[in-house]
């Protein structure tokens, strides 16, 4: 896919509005900072690209992304070491993610350099938004949707790129209790579960507020066909300790390919820790709570990193996993991930690029 140039013009904010930001308060994905970048597709490639103050954007209420669900995006971080260098978090990764929603979605595919290059300069230009702190990170969001302005169902033939950045801490502040999804169905074989499409989240909505309503912070989903089978939960990955095994359901189109995820498994085999990929059933989990030897349950992802699951639901009764204090493995890998991110040991994944 071309571009005409990769010239970025660039339009910097008048006055910033960092000195507005309450590093200790940091409600994720509320807070913005100054600048953001906006890529135009028409044509056949790429052009247009800038960087613009943050702020609002006027459609058409014909736009294509809002009627037919052309619209998808991306979720990654930028982290600050103890030198205050700025590290992004395996952004090559996200970027062939975004690129494999692109072609399910039938988006025109984003060439690599416009997404680093992109990111990079918009980075260096508000480098001071991203925290320092020990549980801070700075969240990066490429939203990329159709821009056509035409109610007749047919693929866009215009679209727009749009980063934006955001300077967040924890997304869970304490461990999570959930709920086995059984009637409403996340993702479907040959569908685009495996797509971060704005659909997937939409139609988790309605269940998701009804697992709230009865106490719940989140849902696991099930398999459509038999719902016996874990899948995810709300905006994670899901993973067990049983016997000293680390399991996780294995990857498919109804399952999204997480990259922190792929992190933690690749951290836990360098650590010799035994992993297995495959179904995991409910009934596997409770037998497995009732007979002592499940150990660790949580949730991986960009916005969550690993987050402890303390209890799940399931036929009307709470099943209740060990405590989130005692959770060594999990840790263990945190830990290692956290200091690799933080650029306190060598990075030997090649996972952190310096901008």
């Amino acid at each position: 896919m071309m571009t005409d140039t990769l010239n970025i013009q660039v339009e910097k904010v008048k006055k910033s509005r960092l000195s507005d930001l309450n590093a200790e308060e940091l409600p994720f994905g509320k807070v913005f900072t100054d600048h953001m970048l906006v890529a135009e597709y028409e044509n056949g490639q790429w052009q247009s690209v800038k960087i613009l103050p943050f702020g609002d954007l006027s459609v058409s209420p014909a736009l294509a992304a809002l009627h037919y669900g052309q619209a998808i995006f991306e979720g990654m971080k930028a982290y600050k070491n103890d030198k205050e260098e700025v590290f992004l978090f395996r952004p090559k990764t996200h970027y062939m993610r975004l690129n494999v929603s692109a072609q399910r979605m039938a988006m025109p595919e984003i060439p690599e350099e416009l997404f680093m290059e992109g990111i990079t300069q918009l980075l260096k230009l508000d480098a001071a938004w991203v925290p320092a702190s020990e549980g801070g990170a700075l969240y990066i969001r490429p939203l990329y949707i159709s821009t056509e302005t035409s109610v007749g169902v047919k693929i866009s033939e215009s679209y727009k790129l749009i980063i934006m950045l955001s300077p967040v801490g924890k997304y869970y502040s304490k461990p999570l209790k959930v709920l086995v999804e059984k009637d409403y169905t996340r993702a479907v074989d040959g569908g685009i579960g495996f797509v971060k499409a704005a659909g997937n989240y939409g139609r988790s909505m309605y269940p998701t507020k009804i697992a709230k309503e009865k106490g719940y912070d989140q849902l696991i989903w099930t398999d459509f066909a038999t719902h016996q089978y874990v899948e995810e939960s709300g905006t994670m990955n899901l993973m067990f300790v049983i016997n000293d095994t680390l399991i996780t359901p294995k990857g498919g189109d109804t399952i999204l390919s997480g990259v922190t995820r792929d992190s933690v498994l690749t951290i836990a085999r360098d650590m010799e820790i035994k992993v297995e990929e495959r179904k995991i059933s409910i009934q596997e989990l409770i037998d497995a709570v009732k007979n002592g030897t499940l150990q660790e349950a949580f949730g991986t992802g960009t916005a969550a990193t690993i987050a402890p699951i303390k209890t799940m639901g399931f036929n009307g009764i709470d099943y209740e996993f060990p405590s989130a204090e005692n959770r060594p493995i999990s840790t263990r890998i945190a830990t290692e991930l956290h200091r690799i991110r933080k650029n306190r040991v060598a990075d030997k994944y090649a996972w952190m690029t310096k901008i």
